[in-house]
């Protein structure tokens, strides 16, 4: 049975969008990229341009569920409301398209794609390129990062199902 994940990397100047199928055990990226923002835009226009982006990617691809990375520890003080409004459009986004949605720590995810929950950013990224067969590990990191949860979905998903939202 053919499933489609939307995974989503939350920010607020880029969140990382990733689009993946799996079909039978074989996992292939259909789309990946950013939805961008600028700093010198209104705040609440860039949270309604997440929000419509978010909307677009939905009515393009109509996942069969997405998958966003859990906000767990900001370094950052200053960006961390921020991020949290602009995942909080996200996640109502989702919502309003009646889409199944998914949460997953930092830890889940390094753990579903290195069998190490401490594994580096890097080792991330390679698992990402690999696993879909790609020339090179997708750009920027938001991006990289987003495949990785849409592909944590799959790697966890059968066995792990309270982590929905």
């Amino acid at each position: 049975m053919k499933r489609r994940i939307l995974g989503i990397d939350p920010g607020f100047a880029l969140v990382g969008y990733g689009v993946i199928d799996e079909d039978c055990g074989v996992v292939c990226a259909v789309d990946y990229g950013v939805i961008s923002t600028t700093k010198d835009e209104n705040f609440t226009l860039r949270l309604q341009k997440i929000y419509d982006g978010i909307i677009l990617l939905i009515e393009k691809y109509q996942p069969d569920a997405i998958a966003i990375e859990e906000l767990f520890f900001f370094k950052n003080q200053t960006t961390v409301i921020p991020v949290a409004e602009a995942r909080g459009v996200i996640v109502l986004a989702g919502r309003q398209k009646n889409v199944v949605m998914y949460e997953y720590t930092p830890l889940q995810i390094k753990q579903a794609l290195t069998g190490n929950g401490r594994a580096e950013k890097k080792q991330i990224q390679y698992m990402v390129k690999n696993i879909l067969g790609l020339c090179e590990v997708p750009k920027p990191d938001d991006v990289a990062d987003a495949v990785a949860v849409a592909l944590t979905h799959l790697q966890t998903n059968n066995v792990l199902c309270d982590n929905r939202i």
